[in-house]
């Protein structure tokens, strides 16, 4: 699965998305260090890894989407 969207488009939306879902767990720049960070154990790992950045968008979209241990789903 390709990303549809220019990355540059609607960056405000994701942003704000980002903040009210994940900002609480993954923290600010994503390194895992969000305020809820400790009740979760699973890795959160850090979005500036090699291991997330060699991710696709298909991988990323269906683990955000359907979620996977203590990450919630977000097909809504």
């Amino acid at each position: 699965m390709t990303n549809p969207i220019d990355p540059n488009e609607d960056r405000s939306i994701g942003k704000s998305l980002y903040n009210k879902h994940c900002k609480s767990c993954h923290g600010k720049e994503g390194y895992g260090d969000g305020k809820k960070a400790d009740e979760v154990e699973g890795e959160l790992g850090d979005f500036l890894s090699k291991y997330f950045q060699a991710q696709t968008d298909g991988e990323l979209f269906y683990k955000t989407t359907f979620g996977r241990d203590d990450m919630p789903e977000y097909t809504k």
